[in-house]
């Protein structure tokens, strides 16, 4: 911070200046880091200059904008009637506005009958929420369940449940190293830096194919270190929406098996992918029965549109019931210095939704239309593009992927080419949002893929 001058005009010079002998040009006792002086006197007018020290905080740098959430801001920037927010994944309407979910608004007005209290909830969460969650991913009469050995604490939706794991794993498994699908969401790898804990990346998408490449996925896990943790995406892969068929993951449990490695799942789509929830929780429910033990995150920003709630469980099905009780008070113990305890609100709109088979009912055939509406999306998507592109490039790959998104295959320059001359505003590794998308928008988007497509290199 640069050296500031201000003046002080007589008759308060002669104090100044008596001011001035006492602090002999040390520092002022009564402010920190500053420097007072007389520097001149001329024609009665007493000249001071105060020296302010550099900040404390000179060395810290500017961050990066956030890959994804830095696409919203632009997008709020810019003017354009044609513009559209493909980036950030959360559900629109036809009309490209937020939904509140008719069954979340039954949920939250019983709240309110109920009169309930904002008291603090317990370290682990609430106790309905926490049955709920794991009912709801594993099935109720899952046995992992009625014996005991599913520890479930209650977390900040998808992001702080696998922060949280990976401080169990930095903790507890210090030489374990985390493998990571190649590409995956954006903040898997942020979140497993901050924790300091090591990863690597397998092979899992083939550009020449747009599709798995499931052999060099296989490759990778065998190769690995044993006992190494494998972040899976239960359904709806983040970003491809490219899943492994049930075949396929009978074949990736094999692996994972033989080489003693750990089964961790992000399960943040499940029932918005397929429209069912037990169609969804299909590859962590295969795992859990061949007696393996896994980690699993869950999120429900997605399917039940609580976004801002941060409401999700981080799950660590164990092999003793013994063996879970340490795990959670482990997790409890890393969570209490982190956040101390979870907030309420999205856990009793979650417990009263799942625990009332109405309520229940209602939020599958919400679930249904909200997925139905997206896979409509990407029908008309593949229909528009099938039909403006005249190069006979197939685009059936849009069909084959399931969720929110789309991986369009488009480079960094081909996405900046989207938005500089389309509006549309997207992540840069060519992955679009569905959800963000109407029927009506979808010939203009085709136009502006296939432009972006062919002639930008």
């Amino acid at each position: 911070m640069a050296s500031a001058a201000f003046a002080v005009t007589s008759p308060a010079a002669s104090a100044v200046a008596a001011r001035s002998k006492v602090l002999g040009g040390v520092k002022n006792q009564g402010r920190t880091d500053c420097r007072v002086g007389i520097t001149r006197k001329n024609f009665g007018r007493v000249m001071m200059a105060l020296a302010v020290d550099v900040s404390r905080f000179e060395g810290v740098p500017m961050a990066p904008p956030d890959p994804i959430l830095g696409v919203s801001e632009a997008f709020k920037a810019d003017k354009n009637d044609l513009k559209l927010n493909l980036g950030v994944g959360a559900y629109r309407t036809e009309e490209l506005q937020p939904y509140v979910l008719n069954v979340v608004k039954k949920a939250e007005n019983l709240m309110l009958e109920k009169g309930e209290n904002k008291e603090y909830l317990p370290i682990e969460g609430l106790a309905a929420f926490n049955k709920a969650t794991a009912d709801l991913l594993l099935g109720a009469d899952n046995p992992v369940i009625k014996q005991g050995l599913v520890a479930t604490l209650q977390s900040l939706s998808g992001t702080g449940s696998l922060r949280l794991a990976a401080a169990f794993i930095q903790r507890y498994f210090p030489e374990a190293k985390v493998l990571i699908s190649s590409p995956t969401w954006g903040n898997h790898k942020n979140i497993f830096n901050d924790a300091r804990v090591p990863w690597s990346e397998y092979r899992y998408y083939d550009p020449k194919t747009v599709g798995l490449d499931f052999e060099g996925m296989i490759a990778d896990i065998e190769a690995a270190p044993e006992g190494s943790f494998v972040l899976l995406h239960g359904c709806a892969h983040n970003p491809t929406g490219i899943d492994p068929t049930p075949e396929q993951w009978e074949k990736i449990a094999d692996v994972i098996q033989e080489k003693r490695h750990m089964p961790f799942f992000d399960v943040a789509y499940q029932g918005f992918a397929s429209g069912s929830l037990d169609e969804d929780a299909f590859s962590v429910r295969l795992f859990v029965k061949r007696g393996m033990e896994v980690f699993v995150a869950q999120s429900y920003s997605k399917n039940l549109g609580l976004y801002a709630e941060r409401i999700g469980a981080i799950n660590v099905v164990c092999s003793a019931p013994e063996v879970a009780d340490r795990v959670k008070s482990q997790l409890k113990r890393l969570a209490r210095p982190m956040y101390s305890n979870p907030p309420i609100h999205g856990a009793r709109i979650v417990a009263n939704v799942v625990g009332d088979p109405t309520l229940f009912g209602e939020w599958k055939q919400e679930m249904e239309q909200m997925a139905g509406r997206i896979k409509n999306v990407r029908q008309k998507l593949y229909d528009s593009l099938s039909a403006k592109d005249k190069s006979g490039k197939d685009w059936s790959f849009i069909l084959r992927q399931i969720g929110m998104f789309s991986y369009t295959g488009l480079n960094k320059a081909q996405s900046d080419n989207m938005t500089d001359k389309w509006h549309i505003y997207m992540t840069k590794d060519g992955r679009i949002s569905l959800a963000g998308l109407s029927l009506a928008k979808c010939d203009y988007l085709a136009d502006a893929i296939i432009d972006s497509f062919h002639n930008v290199n």
